[in-house]
């Protein structure tokens, strides 16, 4: 009995033992979710595209599917109406389509630099990016500055085409109603190497808002913008092609249509480039 005795009085003397030493856990904040990023341009559909609602985010890739060179692709850039609302269905998937991912960038570190205003921005002009555009956001609008080979000396030959004065490819506020002209120079081009001199129009009209449906996308109150541009080199004859483009508050250019060269209708049915806002 005295064994069972000390043996119970050692169990209670060890867990008596083990209380005294006990180590309370730290009080901890209860589990938070990060806090959601700020979005810095939300679009307040208020039928115009301002300036804040088209900055440019150098460095945020932007995916289009584009129709492979050589297809044309049928198109309706008149859209149709339901219930007092103009909408455009570009939703079609087609099998052949590509992917392209469009990046824009500053000035820095582009040999063709020193050529371009401060706060410019470059955006690849074709597919493979072997060619540049410079653009600039201004007050007044979205400007052309000029066209370069992405490398000073490429296999093919250099490009430098810096437009006097910039040609404006959009005015700010972007409305219906609105339409204008720019034109740009070039003199002591270069195009592939070769010497270049002439003259770009570019032909403006907002002429519509609706709804445009894309293939995994919808957006509201996008803007119709029309462009006609004649190109007029020195020497040779002068090219004339149209585009369709379609622009939303806050994502720019969510789709675009390119008409062959010496195409004489605005209201084209055949894209020799389509693309698309999507994957």
């Amino acid at each position: 009995m005295k064994q069972r005795w000390l043996s119970l009085i050692l169990s209670l003397s060890a867990i008596t033992a083990c209380g005294d030493n006990l180590t309370l856990p730290p009080d901890r904040d209860p589990a938070s979710d990060p806090d959601p990023p700020v979005l810095s341009c939300i679009p307040n559909l208020d039928g115009k595209i301002e300036r804040k609602e088209l900055e440019v985010a150098a460095g945020v890739p932007v995916r289009y599917v584009i129709s492979p060179s050589g297809e044309t692709r049928e198109v309706d850039l008149s859209g149709t109406e339901e219930e007092g609302e103009l909408i455009w269905d570009f939703s079609t998937d087609f099998a052949d389509d590509e992917a392209l991912t469009v990046t824009a960038s500053t000035l820095e570190g582009k040999w063709y630099a020193a050529e371009f205003a401060d706060g410019a921005f470059v955006t690849p002009f074709n597919k493979s990016g072997s060619l540049e555009s410079i653009g600039l956001v201004s007050d007044g609008g979205l400007l052309l500055l000029g066209i370069a080979s992405a490398e000073e000396a490429p296999e093919q030959g250099q490009t430098l085409l810096v437009y006097n004065p910039p040609i404006t490819v959009l005015q700010f506020p972007v409305e219906v109603g609105q339409s204008f002209v720019s034109s740009g120079q070039i003199e002591n081009g270069m195009t592939l190497g070769l010497p270049y001199a002439g003259k770009d129009t570019y032909e403006v009209s907002v002429d519509a808002v609706g709804r445009i449906d894309l293939l995994q996308l919808t957006f509201e109150q996008v803007h119709r913008v029309r462009t006609k541009v004649t190109v007029e080199p020195a020497v040779g004859a002068a090219v004339v092609r149209h585009q369709t483009s379609f622009f939303s508050e806050c994502f720019a250019e969510v789709a675009r249509a390119t008409s062959a060269d010496g195409e004489s209708s605005a209201d084209f049915s055949q894209a020799a480039e389509l693309r698309r806002l999507g994957f």
